[in-house]
């Protein structure tokens, strides 16, 4: 399955369950309801996953944790607050980088639409 196959359903899950729960509760919440509802759509997904990052010939074992890691392939960061900042957005970018994936997205479950809390990020991802 191709990076913006999984976004697809990553995005349209999100929307379902904001829906359903309505904003402003745990980011932990989401973040189960999320990988659960994923995982009943077939798809692989990981939670709170260390990345180790090199630099200078340094590595860190635990560079960051992404939220979900969804077939290996796409980075989703949550977050559950009312505006998300610009360094939010940069910190998906980071992570595309860091971790060598091409897609990525930071959802905002704090948006009063889905839709308004969606960032999408690309890191070489041939559209």
């Amino acid at each position: 399955m191709y990076e913006n196959e999984i976004g697809t359903i990553v995005i349209d899950s999100a929307i379902e369950i904001h829906r359903a729960l309505g904003p402003g509760l745990l980011e932990t919440v989401y973040e189960v309801v999320l990988a659960h509802k994923l995982r009943t759509k077939g798809l692989a997904v990981e939670r709170q996953v260390p990345i180790s990052i090199e630099y200078e010939g340094i590595v860190f074992d635990e560079g960051f944790r992404a939220d979900l890691i969804v077939n290996d392939k796409v980075i989703v960061e949550l977050k559950s607050k009312q505006d998300v900042s610009a360094a939010d957005r940069k910190q998906i970018q980071t992570y595309l980088v860091l971790a060598k994936r091409k897609l990525g997205y930071l959802l905002n479950f704090g948006a009063a639409l889905m839709k308004d809390g969606i960032v999408r990020a690309v890191n070489g991802l041939e559209e």
